[in-house]
Parts: C-alpha cells; sequence; structure tokens
C-alpha cells in the first residue's frame, strides 16, 4: 500500500482533473483487486456527474452517468452518509445500467473540498467482498491525494485565449459570434435555452428536457468539475460567472464555449437564479471575422446595447430600419430614436423583460405598417436586440391556420356527421342527420334523398322543398329529363351553379328552379358495394360556385350518406315485416261486449329497438263474464313476438274452457317452462263476472292494474305477485275485488310506467294522476280519449321509450238485479215441469214470449239429462242481457259430450237438439259442481224472426215423431210438461 502511495505522491501538482482521476482509481483497483471502479463529481441541484472509471465497460456505466445524489445508490450514499459505506450488490442496483454487474458489491467513499463534499469514489469488489479495514484506509489516502491534486489542478485552455473579461470584450463577442442565452433557476433546476443556446451546446429541442442535467450531460468531463466550482463561487460570492470549457456537438464532437453570467437574490438573501450567455470560442480570428461580417450583413436587424440602452452595435438591416447609419446610431439612446418613439409599449416592455433578466420576444408594428419580430436578450453586460420583418410570414402563418382550422373543422363535420349516422337506424334518421349536419356549414337550404325502385325515382325524405315540387320528382322514370337520374347514370356528382347553368342544360325544365325556390344544385349520388342506388341533392336559395375543396367535401359526405342509408333501409324493411307480425298476432278490433267497453293501444319501443312481446286482449266468456289479459315476453326480437303470440293464443283455448284464474297462469307457466330456461313472460288475468261484481285476478311477475272508481278516486289493488311466467312453482294466488259500476280497470306492461330514468313507483303515480285528472275533466268518459291522454302524459312523442308498452282500459259494467232470475230445483223428475214454469213466468215479465217455447225446451233437456246422469243441487238462472242465458247448475264434474247417433241408437241426440236450437252452448265448472248454459239472441226484428221459422217448423216435426201430434199449436205447453227428457250424452 505504502508503494501505490508513494507512486502517486511523485505526480506533481499542476496535473490535469482527468489524469488525477485515472491514476487514482487505477491504484485504488489494483490495491483492492477489485473489477473497476469510478467517481463521481457534484452538479447543480441533487445530480451526480460520472467524470471517470477504471476497468469497467460502457454498457455497464451508461444508466450511471447521472444520478440523484439522494438516491439510494452507494455514491450517493456514501455522499449523504459523510463517510464511506459498502452496498452489497443487488438486483435493483443492476437494473439501473439495464444489465447485470458482475461482482459482490460496491465500496463508496466521499470526496471533499473544504468542508464541502464535491463527489464519490467507489470501487466494485470481485470475490473477496467487503475491503477489510486496512483497505478502507488506503482509499481514504488515495482520495486525499486526488483532492489535494484537485485543488492544484490547471482550469482547462481553450484554443485561444481572450483580454480579461470586461464590458468592452462581451460587445465584441457579441458582434462577432452567434450568442446564445441562458436562464437556469439555482432552486429547482429548471433551465431555459433559447434556439441558439440549443445549437450552441449541441442539443436538439425534442432532446432538450429543461434540467440543468442537459446542459451537464453535454460538458466534457475533464472540465466539468473546475466549471462547476466557478458556478458555486460565483453564486456563494456574488460575482460574475465566467468560465470556458468544452462541449459535445451534435456530430459528437468536442468544441470549446464560453459562458459569462450573473446570479440573482431574493428578499432574504438566497441566490435565486443565474442568467447568462454563451457562445462559442473554438474559431480562429479569421472564422470570428467571417462571422462578424456576416452578423453585419445579415437580413435580421442586430442590434446591441449597454446596461444605459446605449447602441452599440447595429447591422447594415438595423441601419436601414432605423433611418440612421452605425456611425450616427453608436452611442444613442434606444428611447430617443422616432422608430422605437412611433412603436406603443416598446419601452415598457424592453425595460420590463431586463427587469426580469429573461428574454422575451414579441411582434410589433413598425411606422411604415410592417410587421416585426422583435427579440430581447438581456447579459451581464448589456443587451442585444434581433428583430425580424415577419409581415409575409405572419400571412403565411395565417393562411395557414386558416387552412388548418377550416381542415379541423371539415375533420369534425365529418366526424359528427359520421356519429351522427353511426346512430341513424331508419332511413328518416339519415336523412334528419344529413340536414342538421351538412346544411348548415354549407349555408344549404334543401335536402332531397332518393332512392331507385324500378325505374323510378322514390323519395326517403327531404327538407326545405314544398308538396308540389316533392310531386313532380317523386316517381320520375329514367326515361325522363332530369339532372337527378343523369348523376346517378353517370355515377359521379353533378354541381350546377345557377339557375341559368340549369336550364342551359335542362331547357324543358327551366321553370322548376323557379317553382322550387332553389338557384344551385349538388347532385350526390349515392353509391355501396358499388351499386349506385340514390341520389341526394343538396340545393341552396342562391347562386353558388362551390370550391373543390367542398365539391370534395361533399363528395366524401355522399359515400358516408350512402353506406348510412343502404343498412337503414335494410332495418326498415326487416323492422316493418317484424311490426306487420306483430300486429297480426295483436287484436284488430276489441269486442263489444254488455259487460264491459274498452279501448287499447300498443306502443312500440324507440327508433333502433327490435320488436317487442307485449300484447293485450279481452275473452268473451259465459254467463256475463269477460277476461281481461296483458302480457310481456321479456326481450326483443322475432322469437320474443312468436312466443307473444303462442301465447295469446294459449290463453284464449283456456279462457274458452272456463278455468279459473289461477289454473289458467299454472298452464301458462308450464308452457313457457317447456320453451327454455331463458324464457320469462310476466302475465296479468283478470275475470270479471258482470253478475256478482267480482273480479277475480291472478298476476305473475306483473305490474298491478289502476281502478278508477265512478267518484273519482284511483287505487291499485293490492293483488298477490308471483314470480315470472317461466320461473313461478304453482300453485298461483287469486284476489277477488269488489268493482262498482261504471269503474275503469287498467291494465298495463312495465314500458308505460319504468324506463332508465323513472322508476316503476314514479310512474304508476303518474299513471294515477291522468286517470284522476281526467275524471275531473271529463276525458275519462271516452276511453279513446283517455288512451291519447296516457299516452300523451308518460310516453310523449319526443321520448325515445326503449321498452314496448301496451296498456289495455275497460269500463265494466254490471247486470242489473232484475236482468238476472234464479231459482233452486226439484231433485227429481219433477223439476222439468217446475222449471218450464218459472221460465214462462220469467219470460212474460221481460216480454220475451217468443223465446218461451225454445227455453222451454233447452232448460228440459239440459234438467233431463242432471236427473238421468248427473246428481243435485239443481239451480236454474236465467239471465238477460244482449241475449239470453240459460244457465243450470249441478253438482256433478261429469262434463257433457256430443257425438254422433246413428239411426239405431236410442239417445245421442240431446246436445244435437240443443246445439240446433241455442246461438252457442257450452259448460264451465263451479266451486260446487259445473254449469251448462246456452244462448239464445233475442228476436228484436220482423227478420229475425223470419230466420227462426224454419227451425221451429224443424222442431215441430221432430216432436211429431215423439208424441205423435198434429202440432203444437196451443196444447205445446201441456204435451211438453208431459214428456220425459233424457239422453246418453253424460
Amino acid at each position: 500500500m505504502n508503494a501505490r502511495l508513494t507512486l502517486l505522491s511523485t505526480v506533481a501538482p499542476g496535473v490535469a482533473e482527468s489524469e488525477a482521476f485515472r491514476l487514482a482509481l487505477q491504484h485504488a483497483v489494483g490495491e483492492l483487486g477489485a473489477l473497476g471502479g469510478m467517481i463521481h463529481l457534484r452538479g447543480p441541484m441533487s445530480a451526480l456527474r460520472l467524470v471517470s472509471t477504471a476497468g469497467l465497460p460502457p454498457a455497464l456505466t451508461r444508466g450511471w452517468e447521472i444520478i440523484d445524489q439522494e438516491g439510494p445508490l452507494a455514491p450517493a450514499r456514501a455522499l449523504h452518509e459523510g463517510s464511506g459505506v459498502w452496498v452489497p450488490l443487488q438486483p435493483a442496483e443492476a437494473t439501473a445500467a439495464d444489465s447485470r454487474w458482475p461482482g459482490t458489491g460496491l465500496a463508496a467513499l466521499p470526496m471533499y473540498s473544504g468542508n464541502r463534499t464535491t463527489g464519490a469514489l467507489s470501487i466494485l469488489m470481485g470475490d473477496r467482498g467487503e475491503p477489510a479495514p486496512e483497505h478502507w484506509e488506503f482509499l481514504r489516502a488515495v482520495i486525499a491525494w486526488a483532492e489535494d491534486r484537485m485543488v492544484h489542478a490547471r482550469p482547462p485552455t481553450g484554443p485561444s485565449q481572450m483580454d480579461s473579461p470586461s464590458s468592452e470584450r462581451v460587445r465584441r463577442a457579441l458582434k462577432e459570434v452567434s450568442v446564445g442565452s441562458w436562464d437556469w433557476n439555482i432552486r429547482t433546476g429548471e433551465l431555459i435555452w433559447d434556439p441558439a443556446a440549443l445549437e450552441l451546446y449541441g442539443t436538439r429541442p425534442q432532446d432538450f428536457t429543461g434540467k440543468v442535467d442537459d446542459w451537464m450531460r453535454c460538458v466534457h468531463p475533464d472540465d466539468l468539475a473546475p466549471t462547476l466550482a466557478a458556478a458555486d463561487r460565483a453564486i456563494r460570492e456574488g460575482g460574475v460567472f465566467e468560465a470556458e470549457y468544452r462541449v459535445r456537438k451534435l456530430d459528437g464532437s468536442w468544441g470549446w464555449t464560453q459562458a459569462r453570467g450573473r446570479t440573482t437574490y431574493d428578499d432574504h438573501g438566497e441566490p435565486h437564479r443565474m442568467i447568462g450567455v454563451g457562445w462559442d470560442s473554438a474559431e480562429p480570428r479569421s472564422a470570428r471575422d467571417a462571422l462578424s461580417r456576416a452578423l453585419r450583413h445579415m437580413s435580421d436587424g442586430f442590434l446591441a446595447m449597454d446596461d444605459d440602452w446605449r447602441i452599440t452595435f447595429a447591422n447594415l438591416e438595423a441601419e436601414r430600419t432605423l433611418g440612421y447609419s452605425e456611425e450616427e446610431l453608436f452611442g444613442c439612446l434606444l428611447w430617443d430614436l422616432p422608430a422605437a418613439q412611433q412603436v406603443p409599449g416598446l419601452e415598457i416592455r424592453c425595460r420590463q423583460a431586463a427587469a426580469a433578466e429573461k428574454s422575451v420576444s414579441f411582434d410589433v408594428r413598425l411606422p411604415n405598417g410592417r410587421l416585426c419580430h422583435l427579440r430581447l436578450v438581456p447579459g451581464p453586460d448589456g443587451r442585444t436586440i434581433y428583430f425580424t420583418d415577419v409581415t409575409e410570414k405572419r400571412r403565411l402563418e395565417e393562411d395557414r391556420r386558416s387552412a388548418e382550422r377550416a381542415a379541423t373543422e371539415r375533420a369534425v363535420r365529418v366526424a359528427e356527421l359520421t356519429a351522427a349516422l353511426a346512430k341513424a337506424t331508419t332511413s328518416k334518421d339519415v336523412v334528419n342527420a344529413v340536414a342538421r349536419r351538412v346544411l348548415p356549414p354549407f349555408e344549404a337550404t334543401g335536402l332531397v334523398v332518393q332512392t331507385v325502385e324500378c325505374d323510378r325515382l322514390h323519395t326517403v325524405g327531404s327538407v326545405g322543398y314544398p308538396d308540389d315540387i316533392l310531386a313532380i320528382l317523386d316517381g320520375r322514370e329514367r326515361t325522363e329529363p332530369s339532372p337527378l337520374w343523369d348523376a346517378i347514370l353517370a355515377g359521379a356528382p353533378l354541381f350546377l351553379s345557377s339557375p341559368r347553368e340549369f336550364a342551359d342544360r335542362y331547357p324543358e325544365l327551366a321553370d322548376l328552379p323557379a317553382r322550387a325556390g332553389k338557384q344551385a344544385w349538388a347532385l350526390l349520388p349515392l353509391t355501396a358495394s358499388g351499386h349506385t342506388f340514390g341520389i341526394c341533392a343538396v340545393t341552396f336559395d342562391h347562386p353558388r360556385r362551390l370550391t373543390d375543396e367542398e365539391r370534395t367535401l361533399l363528395t366524401a359526405t355522399s359515400a358516408l350518406v350512402a353506406q348510412a342509408l343502404d343498412r337503414a333501409r335494410l332495418f326498415d324493411a326487416e323492422h316493418t315485416r317484424s311490426r306487420e307480425l306483430q300486429r297480426s298476432l295483436l287484436p284488430r278490433d276489441l269486442p263489444t261486449l254488455p259487460a264491459c267497453t274498452a279501448a287499447a293501444r300498443y306502443l312500440p319501443a324507440g327508433q333502433g329497438m327490435d320488436v317487442g312481446g307485449d300484447w293485450y286482449d279481452i275473452i268473451p266468456l259465459s254467463g256475463g263474464q269477460v277476461a281481461l289479459v296483458v302480457g310481456d315476453v321479456m326481450g326483443h326480437g322475432l322469437p320474443e313476438a312468436a312466443t307473444m303470440g303462442r301465447l295469446r293464443t294459449a290463453v284464449h283455448t283456456l279462457a274458452d274452457l272456463e278455468l279459473p284464474p289461477d289454473e289458467i297462469m299454472s298452464h301458462l307457466n308450464d308452457i313457457v317452462g317447456a320453451m327454455g330456461e331463458e324464457s320469462y313472460v310476466t302475465c296479468l288475468y283478470a275475470l270479471y263476472d258482470s253478475t256478482t261484481r267480482i273480479c277475480s285476478i291472478a298476476r305473475a311477475g306483473h305490474p298491478p292494474p289502476a281502478l278508477l272508481h265512478p267518484d273519482g278516486t284511483v287505487l291499485f289493488p293490492d293483488v298477490a305477485a308471483d314470480p315470472p311466467l317461466g320461473a313461478a312453482e304453482p300453485p298461483f294466488e287469486t284476489t277477488e275485488i269488489p268493482v262498482p259500476e261504471g269503474s275503469v280497470l287498467a291494465l298495463y306492461t312495465d314500458g308505460l310506467v319504468e324506463s332508465s330514468k323513472r322508476e316503476m313507483d314514479e310512474g304508476m303515480a303518474a299513471l294515477a294522476e291522468v286517470l284522476r285528472t281526467s275524471h275531473v275533466d271529463g276525458t275519462a268518459k271516452d276511453l279513446e280519449q283517455l288512451c291519447e291522454r296516457i299516452t300523451s302524459a308518460l310516453l310523449p312523442s319526443d321520448h325515445q321509450a326503449a321498452d314496448d308498452a301496451a296498456f289495455l282500459l275497460a269500463r265494466l259494467h254490471a247486470l242489473p238485479s232484475s236482468r238476472i232470475a234464479s231459482w233452486p230445483l226439484l231433485d227429481d223428475p219433477r223439476a222439468a215441469g217446475q222449471a218450464r214454469g218459472l221460465i214462462r213466468d220469467q219470460l212474460a215479465a221481460w216480454g220475451l214470449q217468443d223465446l218461451t217455447p225454445t227455453t222451454e225446451l233447452l232448460a228440459s233437456e239440459l234438467i233431463g239429462n242432471v236427473i238421468r246422469h248427473a246428481k243435485g243441487p239443481l239451480r236454474l238462472r236465467l239471465l238477460h242481457g244482449a241475449a239470453l242465458i240459460c244457465e243450470v247448475f249441478d253438482g256433478s264434474l261429469t262434463m257433457p259430450r256430443i257425438r254422433r247417433a246413428t239411426e239405431t241408437d236410442e239417445g245421442g241426440r240431446g246436445l244435437q237438439l240443443v246445439t240446433a236450437l241455442s246461438q252457442r252452448w257450452g259448460t264451465r265448472y263451479t266451486p260446487t259442481g259445473k254449469c251448462i248454459w246456452t244462448e239464445q239472441a233475442l228476436h228484436t226484428t220482423p227478420d229475425a224472426a223470419r230466420d227462426e221459422r224454419p227451425a221451429d217448423d224443424a222442431l215441430e216435426r221432430m216432436f211429431l215423431g215423439l208424441a205423435g201430434l198434429g202440432g203444437l199449436g196451443e196444447s205445446f205447453d201441456d204435451d211438453l210438461d208431459a214428456l220425459t227428457f233424457g239422453d246418453q250424452d253424460w
């Protein structure tokens, strides 16, 4: 160790720092048997700069060229702790160089200059690991030697030395070379370079980060330490910073530069910023003379001034602009010049920039009207002003900006149109999008979009055209002269700029422009997939010659419109088929029934939505009953619409069987469950009995009905809710509610009261309010008007509904008790005679004597069959409504069935007789058994009476064989009482 230190001591003071660093590292690595070493010096702010290495390839040290002195790496830790540190090599250490380092760890010690740390020496150890104590002592001795040699090192020398610093020297430099200005924020490390400084320090604008690290990277490692020391000394002592050092140029070579700056301090005396200039000092004197001549004759104006704003140099352009020679300008105060006095605010802006010691640039308008760009660069010993005539440049820039704005506006328009067309689903949507996005920017007033169908033009949509002109344009054949057809057949746009140009080309249509109120046309063929299928005509109410740019934009727009319209036509066709299918599955007309009067609406979803599965229905039943149904198949599409049709048919079939609501729901649940796991349906089935005024309701996942009472109160009955069909488990619950005469029952699907912007409870409250107010103002008297009121209130025309909606309004009517007659009957063969007597008396009271024979015969046949094949108790009921209904109740669940009787059969003709005598007949289950009913039309006109005579004659002939009578005549009732009825139909 002593031998190495002795060898180092023979190196004379004054050796360059780079040589001292190289020798120190070589001996340290050799003594410790290490793999290599490196030295970092402190830079401005918190950066350490790598200035020397030994034994380490550049690939390993590239990531260590500038490191944070507050970071975790070994040199930074040694600097921070002020003593030697041992850092075992970890993968995180190696990632700084993007490759894995060999060795076991880094030994690092700080370097000092007086009491201030200046850097760190680091040694990469091999297999020996952490240095022994004697090795640490050796490293400290080597660092002490290096620190001593740094103090006595000679400063770097450039290719030529200039005189001592003075104001005159700076003025000469400004006149002879290109000067770059810089502004360094000492506190934050931010650095500002003007374009000349970027070029001087070999930095591309895109590589400049605005940090002082940019300057440290470009300084030669040998020159960094003395330059940093000079900057530190100027900051501490408040003096002028002056240095000459080498920097790396863009071509990779090194060149000498000089810098001069001055430090500014805040109110507390703390250093804030350093502002200065730099210039290239590597050129020989001849080169500097050449630069001086170039500066003298360059096209830009250049002025150099001292601290008092007195001119020390002016080039030829400055002389021409200011109107004085350099000799006349030298020593003049800038503000005394007439040209400067005529520029408003020039002195104030320049003095403000000088006070801030920050370079500024701005445009000024000269007295001759020319526009100049002025750049003021403050320096330690004066100011320089560059000014350039930018009148033409600014005009070109404005033209370019105008073109860019126009291009941006075009791009925005195309983007907006593209977005609007992407949302358009129907042909009407496409026309509306074009009208909103294309007409206003071009100041157009008319639009016609037509498609070719069977060699004729058909209008899809238009804006700004009267109906009579559209009638002329619509249906125009290919053979007729037309600019529209010409553009389609040519497959190219046609532009007509004036009525005269139109008349010259189409003389037979010369009157059309005046009638249409148009004076210029852009006719754009619509082509998709290589096929021209229509035309888009954009028209103007004044002569208009479109520029090439506008024509290009309209042509590009037509391509977007063609694609969107082609897609929309397919949607329109499919949507129309879907709607027609759905409407065909809904009731065409609601039946007119004594038990209720009704009105309904089906409201499809908004544009862009597929068909849904909402439906409603009214099913007339026996005994003054009526079924009201509303349902919703979840989802949209043809499968859902088809499911709706199947369920509606199933509901009709099950209702005709006169099953109670809960059993109908159970059967529907089985049907839906068999369709698949993802099939769900909500449904509400209401069975209203006009004889009892009771409404029995069962619902599966459906909103409850609304009931408008005759007094105007609205309530939602508390109807038991079961899960949707397909997910429910029978049995279903049925709720019975009394309904006053004249009440309105409202059944609806969730699309009427629920949306993304409205909860179902809010929608139901809104429905109740509409019903209530409609009752007050009398609208509820007309159910069709009430439907319109509900639609406009809950689903206004400007509302794009996301779901279909269906609702059914039914005003329920009770059958008066005076029109109902009911009697218990004997449970023996005498019941038929008893019934006939009751029927004769009641029909006489109702004035229906014409129906007495037929009704007696029907009742006798039904009662006779009950006596023979069923069991009691028996009951007879007559209902006088729109028809006469005769009902026979018994306690048996056995249903009769009609069958064909042969000539040898003794029975089997009873139900055939019932079928012949009645308008319709049927059976239904009751809680205690069953009911067999018949329905007869009332004889209200002579024609109706005549229509019934053939049947009466046929019946007389039938009973001639049975009773051996010559005719029924007046003894019909007595003879009928003597007959015994009963057949084998059970």
